[in-house]
């Protein structure tokens, strides 16, 4: 591996860590020795990117540091446009739309080589039944919420079609093969809860912020289902 690829390496890694990281598992995920470790942090510094923290307290890459498209890889290019195409076939109409206008944002400042692989990608998205638009429930207006972490107010119908009203906490939304899932803590419950996109007849954003912050909920949720954290 070259210095600058490994320099690259060490970016990545900072970036997928939101909190201090100690210099020594930073040295075991990049596969080099702590001194070589604490030279390309001073490196990388010295280069402006924005690396705060010290050997013993560890060291954390503030956001915002952005990395110019020519760095991705071929793998990472790959990647990239799998889960735009998988987003434009699967998700609802604006975030299909979000994804392909973002993939032709990165794709136009590839250089030639890069922009020729990502065009000829063989990774494809396999047939599937598009789901249909819900009828009562905007998915961007819930993505809304969670963002804002705001309240919704929902006529909802259960499996049995038994109708009622819910004030709910959204934190997440998961888009499975044939169906949405609204992930919630609902007051009429007192519980976290999972509402079916297709079954919410009506939704209306309600003008309060939920008294907890989203990532919070969604920590105790996973923890709740056993579901590992992504990062």
């Amino acid at each position: 591996m070259s210095r600058s690829e490994r320099l690259l390496d060490l970016v990545q890694v900072l970036r997928r860590h939101r909190r201090p990281v100690s210099g020594r598992k930073l040295a075991e995920e990049t596969g080099v020795s702590i001194r070589t470790l604490y030279r390309d942090i001073a490196t990388l510094q010295g280069q402006g990117a924005p690396i705060e923290g010290e050997p013993g307290l560890g060291y954390v890459l503030k956001p915002g540091f952005m990395l110019p498209p020519l760095m991705f890889d071929e793998d990472e290019i790959e990647a990239l446009v799998l889960g735009s195409r998988w987003v434009a076939g699967r998700a609802d109409d604006r975030l299909a739309g979000a994804a392909r206008n973002a993939m032709a944002k990165i794709v136009a400042v590839l250089p030639a080589d890069l922009r020729d692989k990502a065009d000829a990608s063989a990774l494809l998205v396999g047939p599937g039944t598009r789901i249909a638009a819900t009828s009562g429930v905007d998915l961007g207006l819930v993505r809304k919420a969670i963002r804002s972490e705001r309240k919704l107010a929902l006529s909802y119908q259960d499996g049995k079609a038994a109708a009622s009203q819910r004030l709910i906490w959204p934190f997440a939304l998961g888009f499975f093969d044939h169906v949405r899932v609204v992930v919630a803590w609902c007051e009429l419950r007192n519980d976290f809860r999972h509402f079916r996109a297709d079954r919410i007849a009506q939704a209306e954003l309600v003008d309060i912020r939920y008294p907890r912050r989203r990532q919070a909920l969604l920590k105790q949720w996973r923890e709740r289902e056993g579901i590992p954290s992504p990062t």
